[in-house]
Protein backbone atom coordinates (compact mmCIF):
# COMPACT_ATOMS: atom_id res chain seq x y z
CA UNK A 1 0.00 0.00 0.00
CA UNK A 2 1.04 3.59 -1.07
CA UNK A 3 0.37 6.99 -0.87
CA UNK A 4 0.72 10.45 -1.98
CA UNK A 5 0.78 13.15 0.72
CA UNK A 6 1.21 16.67 0.48
CA UNK A 7 3.78 18.86 2.75
CA UNK A 8 5.37 21.60 2.79
CA UNK A 9 4.19 22.22 -0.89
CA UNK A 10 5.79 19.59 -2.01
CA UNK A 11 3.75 15.67 -3.34
CA UNK A 12 5.87 12.56 -1.44
CA UNK A 13 4.78 8.95 -2.78
CA UNK A 14 5.48 7.04 0.41
CA UNK A 15 5.29 3.27 1.92
CA UNK A 16 5.15 2.21 5.47
CA UNK A 17 9.27 2.15 6.35
CA UNK A 18 9.69 4.66 4.10
CA UNK A 19 12.71 7.66 5.45
CA UNK A 20 11.52 10.43 4.08
CA UNK A 21 13.23 14.33 4.17
CA UNK A 22 10.54 16.93 4.28
CA UNK A 23 10.63 20.88 4.92
CA UNK A 24 11.06 22.13 8.87
CA UNK A 25 7.98 20.19 10.81
CA UNK A 26 7.69 21.33 14.57
CA UNK A 27 8.25 18.22 16.93
CA UNK A 28 11.35 16.49 18.50
CA UNK A 29 13.39 13.69 17.67
CA UNK A 30 10.61 11.04 18.31
CA UNK A 31 7.42 12.80 18.19
CA UNK A 32 4.57 11.09 15.70
CA UNK A 33 3.23 13.07 12.67
CA UNK A 34 0.55 12.72 11.09
CA UNK A 35 -0.44 13.80 7.92
CA UNK A 36 -4.17 14.29 6.90
CA UNK A 37 -3.65 15.87 3.09
CA UNK A 38 -3.53 12.71 1.57
CA UNK A 39 -4.05 12.89 -2.35
CA UNK A 40 -4.08 9.29 -3.43
CA UNK A 41 -4.18 5.83 -2.26
CA UNK A 42 -2.99 3.13 -3.59
CA UNK A 43 -2.73 -0.94 -2.94
CA UNK A 44 -1.70 -2.69 -5.90
CA UNK A 45 -4.54 -2.46 -8.73
CA UNK A 46 -6.63 -0.16 -7.12
CA UNK A 47 -6.58 3.35 -6.68
CA UNK A 48 -8.72 5.82 -4.65
CA UNK A 49 -8.13 9.67 -6.13
CA UNK A 50 -8.69 12.51 -3.62
CA UNK A 51 -10.87 14.92 -4.94
CA UNK A 52 -8.79 17.38 -3.15
CA UNK A 53 -8.06 14.70 -1.12
CA UNK A 54 -9.02 11.56 0.33
CA UNK A 55 -11.58 11.59 3.05
CA UNK A 56 -10.56 10.17 6.29
CA UNK A 57 -7.13 9.06 5.14
CA UNK A 58 -3.82 9.85 7.08
CA UNK A 59 -0.20 8.69 7.05
CA UNK A 60 1.88 8.30 10.34
CA UNK A 61 5.15 9.27 10.67
CA UNK A 62 8.15 9.56 13.73
CA UNK A 63 10.00 12.10 13.02
CA UNK A 64 13.83 10.81 13.41
CA UNK A 65 15.72 14.68 13.18
CA UNK A 66 15.78 18.32 12.68
CA UNK A 67 18.72 19.28 10.35
CA UNK A 68 20.95 21.67 7.95
CA UNK A 69 20.57 20.62 4.48
CA UNK A 70 23.03 20.46 1.95
CA UNK A 71 24.86 24.00 1.59
CA UNK A 72 23.61 26.14 -2.12
CA UNK A 73 26.25 28.14 -3.42
CA UNK A 74 25.11 31.81 -4.33
CA UNK A 75 27.24 33.43 -6.84
CA UNK A 76 26.73 36.69 -8.24
CA UNK A 77 29.15 38.67 -11.24
CA UNK A 78 29.06 41.93 -13.22
CA UNK A 79 31.62 40.99 -15.83
CA UNK A 80 34.12 44.12 -16.71
CA UNK A 81 33.44 45.70 -13.42
CA UNK A 82 34.85 43.75 -10.86
CA UNK A 83 31.46 43.17 -8.57
CA UNK A 84 31.50 39.45 -7.38
CA UNK A 85 29.59 38.23 -4.25
CA UNK A 86 29.52 34.53 -3.00
CA UNK A 87 26.54 33.78 -0.45
CA UNK A 88 25.38 30.39 1.20
CA UNK A 89 22.20 29.05 2.30
CA UNK A 90 21.53 25.53 4.27
CA UNK A 91 17.61 24.63 4.21
CA UNK A 92 16.48 23.45 7.72
CA UNK A 93 15.01 20.22 7.15
CA UNK A 94 12.96 17.03 9.00
CA UNK A 95 13.94 13.78 8.37
CA UNK A 96 10.64 11.18 9.33
CA UNK A 97 10.10 7.06 8.72
CA UNK A 98 6.50 6.56 7.71
CA UNK A 99 5.00 4.29 10.11
CA UNK A 100 1.48 3.56 8.91
CA UNK A 101 -0.91 4.00 5.93
CA UNK A 102 -4.65 4.19 6.96
CA UNK A 103 -7.79 5.27 4.86
CA UNK A 104 -10.01 3.83 1.92
CA UNK A 105 -11.05 0.99 4.68
CA UNK A 106 -7.58 -0.66 4.75
CA UNK A 107 -4.72 0.23 6.85
CA UNK A 108 -1.06 -1.12 6.79
CA UNK A 109 1.83 -0.48 9.24
CA UNK A 110 5.62 -0.60 9.21
CA UNK A 111 6.60 -3.50 12.05
CA UNK A 112 10.30 -2.16 12.38
CA UNK A 113 12.15 0.02 15.21
CA UNK A 114 12.46 3.21 14.25
CA UNK A 115 15.97 4.25 14.31
CA UNK A 116 16.98 7.49 15.99
CA UNK A 117 20.69 7.68 14.52
CA UNK A 118 21.02 10.96 13.05
CA UNK A 119 23.02 11.46 9.73
CA UNK A 120 25.85 13.19 11.41
CA UNK A 121 26.48 10.29 14.02
CA UNK A 122 26.24 7.92 10.69
CA UNK A 123 28.73 10.18 8.54
CA UNK A 124 31.34 9.99 11.50
CA UNK A 125 31.21 6.23 12.01
CA UNK A 126 31.39 5.86 8.42
CA UNK A 127 34.31 7.96 8.81
CA UNK A 128 36.12 6.46 11.82
CA UNK A 129 36.16 9.75 13.68
CA UNK A 130 35.73 8.03 17.34
CA UNK A 131 36.47 11.19 18.52
CA UNK A 132 33.40 12.96 17.60
CA UNK A 133 31.26 10.17 17.67
CA UNK A 134 32.01 10.11 21.03
CA UNK A 135 31.38 13.72 21.63
CA UNK A 136 27.93 12.90 19.40
CA UNK A 137 26.30 10.21 22.52
CA UNK A 138 27.99 12.21 24.81
CA UNK A 139 25.82 15.12 23.39
CA UNK A 140 22.79 12.80 23.17
CA UNK A 141 22.94 11.24 26.62
CA UNK A 142 22.12 13.90 28.74
CA UNK A 143 18.91 14.39 26.56
CA UNK A 144 17.69 10.94 26.98
CA UNK A 145 18.09 11.21 30.76
CA UNK A 146 16.29 13.73 30.96
CA UNK A 147 13.45 12.86 28.94
CA UNK A 148 13.65 9.37 31.42
CA UNK A 149 13.66 11.77 34.09
CA UNK A 150 10.40 13.76 33.00
CA UNK A 151 8.83 10.53 32.54
CA UNK A 152 9.20 9.19 35.69
CA UNK A 153 7.81 12.63 37.10
CA UNK A 154 11.16 12.76 39.29
CA UNK A 155 11.69 16.48 40.33
CA UNK A 156 15.54 18.03 39.53
CA UNK A 157 16.95 18.89 43.00
CA UNK A 158 16.91 22.41 43.79
CA UNK A 159 20.60 23.34 43.69
CA UNK A 160 21.80 25.57 47.20
CA UNK A 161 23.06 28.89 47.03
CA UNK A 162 26.60 29.17 47.56
CA UNK A 163 27.30 30.92 51.46
CA UNK A 164 28.22 34.60 51.39
CA UNK A 165 31.80 35.85 51.82
CA UNK A 166 32.54 37.51 55.27
CA UNK A 167 33.12 41.42 54.82
CA UNK A 168 36.81 42.67 55.35
CA UNK A 169 37.61 43.82 58.30
CA UNK A 170 38.34 47.56 58.68
CA UNK A 171 42.04 48.15 60.80
CA UNK A 172 41.97 51.12 63.31
CA UNK A 173 45.31 52.24 61.43
CA UNK A 174 42.68 54.23 59.10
Amino acid sequence: MYAVIKTGGKQYRVQPGDVMVVEKLDGEPGANVAFGDVLMLGDGDAITLGEPTVAGASVSATLVETRKGEKVKIFKKIRRQGYRRTKGHRQIETVLRVTAIEGAGKSETWDGVVDMTTKAMMNARARNLTHVVAALEAAAAPVVAAKADVAEGAAAPAKKAAPKKAAAKKSDAE
